[in-house]
């Protein structure tokens, strides 16, 4: 569609606000990270769905099944392990995809493509009658999963203003909370097919609300329709947006970039480079700050407190915890800035690993460590509050904010196909680190790359609160 082209009626022709005087609403801007953020909520219940079914289908005793009589299958410990493993697996695979995807049809149609396979996988997953359909479920589910990770933060970057592109971008992470504590809350007191039924509703809410929200502005530039940027700005901003200064700031970040992205421009370019450099080095930091590892021992930890809260109900005590202090995130992330939030997180979470390890090294050498038994406890929140107030949802909001606009969707494609093989790793090696190194070891392995990671966001980590992208390519660039 030209710019020229006559149609009087059509409002975006002759934008009546006076360039640099209007102003904006972000009720919409908010709506739409909600909507968008139902593929990081399908997300979450893939992430966490294991938690609970995984003990309604292994026995504990591979010997004994009667306490699970009922199922019509039961799996071995290894093919449970498998089950979760595939999930990863499949998110590797749909990173890259996704990626080429959103510059193709879009960041709306692609964002709305992903109920497809989270559709077909929920269908596979509750008409299963063995491991193989579960594997294929999984599989499926690790491909929208990866997927999500890629297009959600891009397209929210790109709809929010400066003044709250950080409360926006923690919107991933929150949502992603949010699906884990549903299948917590739910899992542990339903059915694994009744559970997976009703996580088949997040989906579905997706397709509404892509329906609803327009195509990014970002995009729609890119491809030449000014006039429906101009449309969409309106709707995500208000209709007294100053569209024409929004418009050219777009395009002068588009012109500023190098137009179609290759795969060597983000190592030749040393902007880009950099961008790429600190969007996986925070994700490598925020999956060797060893999160899964302390959730994973969330339950034994309470009880070592001398709780005798249910293991069910310290998951779902962990799920609130993540999900009000990711809220609380989304609120400080533009008031306190992304640096001091990711230099809080990574000390704090370091001493968090380093006190664990000391108590489980007590414990193993028989000391009586009874009168200490909340030390583990309170360590357990703590870090859980301080993941999820920095690197929790930062990294995944910094790699949409660091790239220009025409690597942003190879960039964000490879940085979540490296979490993801971080996320296969770890998830895999812990219990092996754990025979051969003993708990102690392992979360002093943790805590080590933390205090390497707080010098490291220290040194060379960015803060891009309150700055356009063309402000922070010429950080990244050197030029202040």
């Amino acid at each position: 569609m030209s710019s020229s082209a006559p149609g009087a009626t059509n409002p975006m022709l002759y934008d009546p606000i006076p360039e640099g005087q209007g102003s904006t609403t972000k009720r919409n801007q908010f709506v739409a990270a909600l909507g968008i953020c139902m593929a990081a909520v399908s997300g979450g219940t893939a992430l966490a769905w294991t938690s609970p079914v995984l003990a309604q289908l292994v026995p504990a005793n591979q010997s004994d099944t009667s306490g699970l009589a009922n199922e019509s299958f039961l799996l071995t410990t290894d093919e449970g392990s498998w089950v979760g493993a595939f999930l990863a697996v499949g998110a590797f695979l749909g990173a890259l995809p996704a990626g080429y995807l959103a510059e193709k049809i879009g960041r709306k149609y692609t964002t709305m493509s992903l109920a497809v396979p989270y559709l077909i996988s929920w269908a596979l997953i509750i008409f299963a009658t063995g491991a193989g359909m579960l594997y294929a479920g999984r599989l499926v589910i690790g491909i929208a999963t990866g997927a999500s990770c890629v297009v959600a933060p891009m397209f929210i970057s790109e709809v929010a203003e400066t003044s709250i592109r950080g409360a926006l971008g923690a919107f991933f992470q929150l949502h992603l909370t949010v699906g884990i504590l549903f299948v917590y809350a739910v899992g542990s007191y339903t059915h694994w097919v009744t559970l997976s039924i009703l996580c088949a509703i997040f989906p579905v809410l997706l397709i509404v609300a892509m329906f609803i929200v327009p195509e990014s502005p970002v995009y729609l530039v890119k491809k030449g329709r000014r006039i429906d940027a101009g449309v969409a700005l309106k709707w995500f901003w208000g209709p007294n947006a100053d569209t024409q200064s929004a418009l050219q700031t777009i395009q002068s970040d588009l012109d500023a970039a190098s137009g179609e992205a290759k795969v060597s421009d983000l190592f030749t370019n040393p902007t880009n480079r950099a961008a790429l450099f600190i969007s996986l080095l925070l994700m490598f930091f925020q999956q060797f700050s060893g999160i899964n590892a302390v959730i994973f021992y969330t339950a034994p930890i309470f009880q070592s407190a001398g709780s005798t809260m249910d293991p069910a109900v310290c998951s779902i005590v962990v799920g609130v915890v993540q999900v009000v202090m990711t809220l609380a995130s989304s609120v400080l992330i533009d008031k306190a800035g992304r640096r001091i939030l990711l230099l809080q997180s990574s000390f704090i979470m370091g001493a968090c690993l380093i006190v664990l390890g000391v108590y489980f090294k007590m414990q193993n050498d028989k000391v009586d460590v009874s009168n200490i038994g909340w030390l583990p406890l309170a360590s357990v929140v703590l870090f859980i509050i301080s993941f999820s107030l920095g690197f929790g949802p930062i990294p995944w909001m910094m790699m949409g904010e660091l790239c220009a606009p025409d690597i942003k969707g190879l960039a964000s494609a490879l940085a979540v196909m490296f979490n993801w093989t971080l996320v296969f790793l770890v998830t895999k090696s812990f219990g092996t680190m754990q025979e051969l190194l003993g708990s102690d070891w392992t979360f002093w392995f943790f805590g080590g790359w933390m205090m390497v990671c707080t010098v490291y966001v220290f040194i060379k980590v960015p803060e891009t609160k309150g700055k356009t992208n063309a402000q922070i390519q010429a950080i990244l660039g050197g030029k202040k």
